[in-house]
């Protein structure tokens, strides 16, 4: 995985897509999709669906990402004891992967506190976001239903809240299989929603006409990377499906941490010493530079000082106001540091037309990633 994170963007190319291929979407297994996630005012809480399924998640999601190594020693104790502290601030929803280290454990870990310690209504509220990672080898249902089982054994529940699919290789078909199958253990019971990672407009609009029942895909989105408002957007709102965003504080890059700083300079500047930002530093190079950046900080954070928050906060809610936008990830280092506060403010800021129209003169001035790197998804793609 690392060595696809590494790789140049250059060899990509774009496809065209017709939407008008689009069949049956919308009157048999799919709703409209001003039916298909019903948010409340302030996004605090998002319903995905997709016919008779759907499922309740908190529109700030807490994403796991940094227990699989790279940002410091997680102290299990204290990994769970703030996992209580976000849910305890409403903050409910985790998300996490089957190759993100001890990160299942940990929820198994959590949610029994949570039974154990907290409210029923708390642990109604609490949803546990997994990702499967399986290489491309044959997909039968045993092996499908094998993995499945150890992830929820792992997170020790019954019925995965959603499992959110990967598929590195679109030459193999298989991810079809894989999907038909989870769609089986999700009519068995032991998946609550069905839902992708990282695919394209194009692979997912085939899952659709396949009649697998997607609520969303987790994709890579930021005010950097836009990517996802283009085919992606124009395909959710067609099916309903939402999506789910990570990437969106750049693993930490846009923060006031980073304003009017020069990493060309050896030592000048904060280091880039965990992998998120060491990846999306390479985003920035690909997008317009570390001087362009500069002038996209300076913007947030003239629009964070006029509303009294962080510049992370209007990064996220600036993604977050997207209509096909269900949920955005915020990075939790558990145990190690926590942005509680800044994350709950998300929900009360309300960015107005000059906050949204001095953000899109900057980030317009961005190379066109589609171009460059190809459709969401593309950079975790095999040659």
């Amino acid at each position: 995985m690392t060595e696809l994170l590494n790789r140049s963007f250059t060899h990509f190319t774009l496809n065209p897509i017709k939407f008008n291929s689009v069949r049956g979407i919308g009157t048999r297994n799919y709703v409209s999709g001003a039916v298909n996630c019903v948010l409340t005012e302030d996004k605090k809480v998002s319903v995905v669906k997709n016919g008779k399924d759907s499922l309740e998640i908190c529109g700030v999601i807490n994403g796991m990402w940094q227990t699989s190594g790279g940002w410091g020693k997680i102290d299990r104790d204290n990994a769970v004891d703030a996992m209580l502290s976000y849910a305890d601030a409403g903050l409910t929803s985790f998300d996490m992967a089957d190759i993100y280290g001890p990160a299942e454990d940990l929820y198994g870990l959590f949610i029994n506190r949570v039974r154990r310690e907290r409210s029923p209504e708390l642990l109604e509220k609490v949803k546990g976001l997994t990702k499967w990672v399986p290489p491309p080898v044959k997909m039968t249902s045993s092996y499908v239903r094998q993995n499945i089982d150890i992830s929820r054994k792992r997170m020790d529940v019954a019925s995965l809240d959603m499992l959110q699919f990967h598929w590195w290789d679109y030459a193999n078909k298989g991810y079809l299989d894989a999907l038909k199958h989870l769609t089986d253990l999700k009519e068995e019971g032991k998946i609550k929603t069905v839902a992708l990672t990282n695919f394209d407009t194009e692979r997912l609009q085939i899952i659709l006409e396949n009649g697998i029942p997607v609520v969303s895909n987790q994709v890579q989105h930021s005010l950097v990377d836009m990517r996802p408002q283009q085919r992606m957007a124009e395909l959710c709102q067609l099916t309903g499906v939402k999506l789910i965003t990570y990437g969106t504080v750049m693993g930490g890059l846009l923060s006031e941490k980073f304003l009017d700083t020069n990493l060309s300079i050896p030592f000048a500047g904060p280091p880039l010493n965990t992998p998120s930002l060491q990846k999306y530093k390479r985003m920035v190079d690909a997008w317009g530079g570390w001087s362009l950046f500069q002038a996209l900080l300076k913007t947030l954070n003239q629009v964070a000082l006029k509303h009294g928050v962080s510049i992370p906060t209007v990064a996220v809610k600036y993604i977050l106001d997207q209509p096909t936008v269900a949920g955005s990830m915020v990075g939790v280092r558990l145990g190690l540091s926590e942005h509680i506060k800044d994350t709950s403010a998300i929900f009360s800021l309300t960015l107005d037309e000059e906050d949204v129209k001095r953000i899109q003169e900057v980030i317009s001035k961005g190379k066109d990633l589609m171009r460059m790197i190809g459709d969401c998804g593309d950079e975790y793609r095999r040659a």
